[in-house]
């Protein structure tokens, strides 16, 4: 009997037709289709699974645990103007309760597509 990878994935693939659920893929050779789960990848690759010996579930839990609370509460990331997810995620959540100026600091209203923004009019 075979449990390999081409099961699983004809397993997920049905599940998900099942769940009603629309599978969108990647096309090989196109990792930039999705950049932003590549970038966690290779960051969670390189910070961590790679420098790691996991030998319990248990264990790796654990140590998985603490490297996603470090990476989202305590390490600044570039892309969010050095403010940490949780720091950031929580200044937005202020702007849409109202609870800020209606004028945004533009680390938030930042353009992701690397162009320049431009006011239309």
């Amino acid at each position: 009997m075979c449990y390999g990878t081409e099961l699983t994935s004809n397993a997920v693939l049905a599940w998900s037709g099942d769940a009603g659920i629309e599978w969108r893929y990647i096309a090989p050779g196109k990792p930039t289709q999705n950049g932003f789960v590549e970038s966690f990848n290779g960051r969670t690759r390189d910070e961590l699974l790679n420098e790691t010996l996991f030998f319990p579930v248990r264990q790796a839990r654990a140590i998985l645990a603490r490297w996603v609370h470090d990476y989202n509460t305590e390490l600044p990331h570039f892309s969010l103007g050095y403010a940490t997810p949780a720091a950031f995620a929580a200044e937005l959540e202020k702007q849409r309760s109202g609870l800020n100026p209606t004028v945004a600091s533009p680390a938030l209203l930042r353009d992701n597509k690397g162009r320049p923004l431009v006011a239309s009019g």
